[in-house]
C-alpha cells in the first residue's frame, strides 16, 4: 500500500499501527532493499513501514506486503523525525527501525518470532532492548565495490569494547546500566568515522509512549531505555547485522582509496545465524531459553 507522504499514512494508515510489533525500514540507497524487507517479514513483524525516495522499485510480491511511505532519508534528523512522529501515533506499540542492508537477528529468530521474544520481553518489565550493530563487509571488495555481498559477508569476531557512559547532569558521573560500545569498522577505520557515530549500540527494539522521543544519537529521552539490562539480572538483547557502515566507507570519496580491503586476521565469515552471535558475545539471551 502507498502513501503521499508520512503525514498521509498517520492520517489514512493508522490500522497498521494497531498491532505490533512494527517495523521502520529507512532506504538510504537501493542496495539490498528487497532483502531486507524479506528478512524482517520472516522475523515476524505484522506491519513493515519502508520509508524511501519515490525512486524505489520493488517486486510487485513485496509492495503488495509492505507500507511504502515516501520520505527524504538524507534530510538532518530524518530517523528521529519520523520514528517521533510514529512514536506519537503508536503508545503502547512495539517498534523497531533500521535501515537497508541491515538484519535484525535476536537469540533463537530462526525459530522464534520477534512478537514471541517481545512478548518475553515485556514480562520481564523491559519496554526496550539493547542492539549492537554488527559491521558486514564483503571479503572480495574488487569484486564487490560497494563492500557488499550476501553470499561473501564477514564479520569481526573480535576488538569490541565497551566504555562508561557519563552523566552531563551529574558531573559526568557514569550513568547507571549504560555504556557506549565500539568495534568493528567503526573502530578500525575511526579516522574516517567522526566520533558522535563511532558507537555500535543502538536502541531498535523500543515499545511506544507518550512523550518519548528518539534523539539523532540513537538514544532516547527516557534514560531507562537506554539501558542495557534492568537492575536484578541480565536481560536479552540482539544484534543488527549491517552492510552500511562498509558502504560508507567505500562510497565516501573521503574514505574510498584508503581502503584496500577490510578483512583482518579478526575477520570471520558470517553465518547468518544466531548461534554464531551468541558464541561471539555479541547478543545475550538471558532468561530466555
Amino acid at each position: 500500500m502507498r502513501y503521499n507522504d508520512l503525514n498521509h499514512f498517520l492520517k489514512k494508515g493508522r490500522d497498521a499501527l494497531r498491532k505490533g510489533p512494527v517495523a521502520m525500514i529507512f532506504v538510504e540507497d537501493f542496495v539490498e532493499v528487497d532483502t531486507t524487507i524479506r528478512h524482517h517479514q520472516f522475523a515476524g513483524f505484522r506491519e513493515i513501514l519502508v520509508l524511501a525516495p519515490d525512486e524505489l522499485h520493488l517486486p510487485d510480491d513485496l509492495e503488495k506486503g509492505i507500507r511504502r511511505i515516501p520520505y527524504d532519508t538524507a534530510a538532518d534528523g530524518a530517523t528521529a523525525r519520523a520514528v517521533n512522529a510514529v512514536i506519537e501515533a503508536a503508545p503502547g506499540l512495539w517498534l523497531y527501525y533500521c535501515y537497508n542492508a541491515e538484519y535484525l537477528f535476536y537469540p533463537f529468530c530462526e525459530t522464534r518470532k520477534v512478537g514471541e521474544m517481545l512478548a518475553f520481553h515485556t514480562d520481564e518489565r523491559r519496554d526496550a532492548m539493547l542492539t549492537y550493530v554488527i559491521d558486514l563487509y564483503a571479503d572480495d571488495i574488487d569484486a564487490h565495490p560497494d563492500a557488499v555481498s550476501l553470499d561473501d559477508a564477514h564479520l569481526d569476531r573480535s576488538g569490541y569494547y565497551a566504555l562508561s557512559r557519563p552523566d552531563p547532569a551529574n558531573h559526568n558521573h557514569p550513568r547507571d546500566r549504560q555504556l557506549n560500545f565500539f568495534g568493528g569498522l567503526r573502530w578500525r577505520f575511526e579516522e574516517h568515522i567522526p566520533p558522535a557515530r563511532r558507537r555500535i549500540d543502538r536502541i531498535a527494539l523500543f515499545r511506544a509512549k507518550p512523550g518519548l522521543r528518539l534523539r539523532d544519537d540513537h538514544t532516547f529521552s527516557d534514560e531507562e531505555y537506554n539501558t542495557y539490562s534492568c537492575p536484578w539480572h541480565h536481560n536479552l538483547t540482539a544484534a543488527i547485522a549491517s552492510f552500511r557502515t562498509a558502504k560508507a566507507l567505500k562510497t565516501n570519496a573521503g574514505s574510498t582509496f584508503d581502503i584496500r580491503s577490510f578483512t583482518w586476521h579478526n575477520s570471520t565469515p558470517f553465518e547468518w545465524h544466531s548461534q554464531q552471535l551468541m558464541d561471539l558475545g555479541l547478543m545475550e539471551p538471558g532468561q530466555w531459553f
